[in-house]
């Protein structure tokens, strides 16, 4: 077999572990690493469901970084084959890395099926063959593997299987993936020669590739980027519905991602919609300020006012 070489992050993931507790070890060192608030979030997170939060987190995360960090898309599709080929090993029994080590415990505790773990990898698989969108839909198909799996695994993990609470949640994944796209228009470009902006969309608002690749803001990519921020928002409002349908441990956790996205939204709009020539972020205060909301949703749930428990 050919050797492949990984991204120097990834060598401790690949590595054989002789015990349950080196594999949990890694992966909460790598959720921490990575994580932003992590310290502040996990207080949100009921205590036993924390490790299998950063077994899931680790695996999102290696499979991202071999689809991200290897800049030769060949190479990288070896890897995430490789990846996807441990994956169905786990589910055969056969473990032997940190992440499929301490992932096959969460796996078997909750019941989870493979599938949202394949789907993911395919996604990533998909990020080195198609860097362009024809359509809304296709780029939604995208976003039903490489976002709304996460969602599902959540629910999974707190107890949900049904496929009403996994619409919703699929709504709110893949508006976050969206306002990812949206907030990200130059980076993705820059950086990986990547456009999720549908061709259907430059089309209607008159916004060319050619401008896209040279960062040039004008009325026409305004009035584009506002149309997909309104139906990413409308998303947003649908997959809403999902919060009071969650125990009250488990909620606070969900709308902080949820107002996370909106607050992305919201910082696309404060700069008139100019995702070209500079990236929208929020500051830590705007970080902190939604952190501290949902730590207090939390304590109030956690006094016994949270309603659905």
């Amino acid at each position: 077999m050919t050797q492949l070489a990984f991204p120097s992050s990834e060598i401790a993931a690949f590595a054989a572990v002789s015990d349950i507790q080196t594999a949990e070890l890694y992966t909460r060192q790598l959720t921490k690493s990575h994580y932003e608030n992590f310290s502040v979030i996990s207080l949100l997170l009921p205590k036993h469901l924390k490790q299998d939060f950063c077994n899931v987190y680790a695996f999102c995360r290696t499979a991202d970084d071999l689809g991200d960090e290897i800049k030769n898309p060949h190479q990288a599709l070896d890897c995430l084959e490789r990846f996807k080929q441990q994956t169905r090993a786990c589910y055969a029994g056969s473990v032997h890395t940190a992440v499929f080590v301490a992932l096959s415990e969460t796996i078997k505790r909750h019941s989870i099926p493979i599938e949202p773990f394949i789907d993911l990898i395919d996604a990533f698989e998909q990020d080195q063959r198609i860097t362009r969108y024809d359509t809304f839909a296709q780029l939604l198909d995208y976003c039903r593997r490489s976002a709304d799996p996460v969602g599902r695994l959540v629910l999974y993990m707190s107890g949900y299987r049904d496929e009403e609470r996994q619409k919703l949640s699929d709504k709110t994944c893949s508006a976050l993936q969206l306002a990812n796209f949206w907030q990200d228009v130059r980076r993705d470009k820059l950086d990986l020669n990547r456009i999720y902006i549908p061709r259907e969309s430059m089309q209607q608002f008159g916004v060319l590739e050619d401008q896209i690749a040279q960062f040039r803001f004008d009325d026409n990519f305004r009035k584009m980027m506002e149309f997909e921020v309104q139906r990413t928002e409308s998303m947003f409002d649908e997959g809403a519905k999902l919060l009071p349908m969650l125990n009250s441990q488990i909620r606070p956790q969900i709308s902080l991602f949820t107002q996370g996205g909106r607050a992305i939204l919201q910082a696309i709009r404060n700069q008139n919609f100019d995702t070209l020539t500079s990236r929208p972020s929020l500051s830590k205060w705007q970080k902190g300020r939604l952190v501290s909301a949902a730590f207090a949703r939390y304590i109030v749930s956690s006094l016994g006012f949270g309603g659905n428990r």
